[in-house]
């Protein structure tokens, strides 16, 4: 058990060492030479690194913007988080064991499936195995599952939601990139599809709608078409105003001595910071990982395709990323005033879920919608990622999750199969 502990502990949860072992074996089963190997394998786990520097600068930029929001516009509420649950259910729960081993189950099913099915996406986000497998045991536990089954169900049903969720969002990223050779890691993907759905409907109404990243701007304008100028012209107005909304007493915590308007001024440069340093790390790990991959394209699991974090996504289409953010959060922000009157909890909007999430749907909805369906699917995935957690947060609560509930479509959507369909199925017998 110690073994396995270690394993699962500084091996499958650390993305960037499973990315690196992944490139290293398909390099190995490519017969490349001893130089191209180390090459390969340093340079996958560095361009992993990279971004991963990245999202940690947007991380603790939306974190302080998060914090100073909340006061600045007098909300109270839960905020929806994972990492939360996954905390509770391992210390005071005692389920850190069954976590682990789940995790691990559901990585070896998703091989299995890659191998023997038509849906060939292994699954490389790690961090999202680990939510996938906390959210299995603590419902299996719920639905009345005991011993090994925890384990084994866990790991069949998270294997499956990990093997057929690239698969459904394929037809985008194939559109997107124009080839096969990446897919989508990311389990959101029901909200993307959500907010593809909307803007392909949008399009009917509005008819022809330009995609955003080739709007046409006046000359005096036409600075913003550089990618993190734009970023930076839209979020430095949205940072400083709400710390004016905040006061210096509610800023005072993140900005130390430094005058807390000048200190929103700079954290929405950091953003930007983070916003260039994430892409540059993405094209990187593509560079490496693809060519890489081929190796186990051809021996291990034939035809196999990296489903990837949904940052590799973000080059693409930059100025979608953050027209879906704004307008994810937007919608959240209605639905948390909304969904309470209908007796559901009030959920305040999550800033790192609007921009990672709400980023990927704004950009599924520019490829379906352009601008205006961008805009209007961003509005509906805000709800609807306000709306499946606020549902979530009854059945923790009868679990003793008290004013917790979680992030990502497809994680809460495996605990409510598990609430309203595995519950009723295991109290038959």
């Amino acid at each position: 058990m110690s073994v396995l502990n270690f394993i699962i502990n500084n091996i499958l949860t650390q993305t960037s060492v499973v990315i690196g072992l992944i490139a290293l074996v398909g390099l190995c089963l490519q017969k490349k030479g001893v130089g191209e190997t180390i090459s390969g394998t340093m340079k996958t786990m560095l361009g992993f690194m990279v971004l991963s520097a990245g999202s940690a600068v947007i991380v603790s930029a939306l974190t302080y913007f998060g914090n100073i929001f909340t006061p600045a516009f007098h909300m109270n509420g839960l905020v929806p988080s994972i990492e939360a649950i996954n905390g509770q259910a391992m210390s005071e729960l005692g389920y850190g064991s069954e976590i682990a081993i789940s995790l691990a189950c559901i990585f070896l099913f998703n091989l299995l499936f890659a191998r023997i099915t038509k849906f060939k996406y292994v699954f490389l986000t790690g961090q999202v195995l680990l939510w996938m497998a906390t959210i299995t045991v603590v419902f299996g536990h719920y639905a009345g599952l005991k011993g090994p089954a925890v384990i084994l169900v866990g790991g069949l049903i998270g294997g499956l939601v990990c093997t057929l969720m690239p698969a459904l969002a394929q037809p985008y990223v194939r559109e997107l990139t124009g080839s096969d050779d990446i897919a989508l890691g990311h389990l959101c993907t029901i909200g993307y599809l959500v907010a593809g759905g909307t803007a392909s409907l949008t399009k009917k109404v509005f008819k022809e709608s330009k995609s955003c990243e080739d709007l046409t701007l006046p000359k005096s304008f036409e600075f913003l078409q550089d990618t993190y100028l734009s970023v930076m012209v839209i979020m430095i107005p949205l940072f400083m105003i709400t710390a004016i909304f905040a006061g210096p007493e509610n800023c005072a915590p993140y900005s130390g001595s430094t005058n807390y308007i000048v200190y929103a001024f700079l954290q929405a440069l950091q953003f930007t910071v983070g916003v260039y340093v994430l892409l540059a790390g993405v094209r990187l790990l593509l560079a490496e990982i693809v060519p890489a991959f081929r190796g186990i394209a051809m021996k291990l699991v034939p035809d196999a395709i990296p489903a990837l974090d949904c940052p590799v996504m973000f080059p693409y289409s930059p100025n979608a990323v953050i027209l879906g953010f704004i307008s994810t959060t937007i919608g959240s922000i209605i639905g948390m005033v909304l969904f309470p009157v209908f007796g559901l909890p009030m959920l305040l909007p999550g800033m790192l879920t609007n921009f990672f999430a709400g980023g990927t749907a704004g950009i599924f909805g520019n490829l379906k919608g352009g601008t205006k369906g961008c805009i209007i699917s961003g509005i509906v995935h805000g709800l609807f990622i306000t709306l499946l957690p606020a549902v979530l947060a009854g059945m923790l609560g009868d679990m003793g999750f008290v004013n917790a509930t979680c992030t990502d479509t497809d994680v809460i959507l495996t605990g409510l199969f598990y609430g309203w369909v595995m519950k009723p199925l295991v109290g038959l017998f």
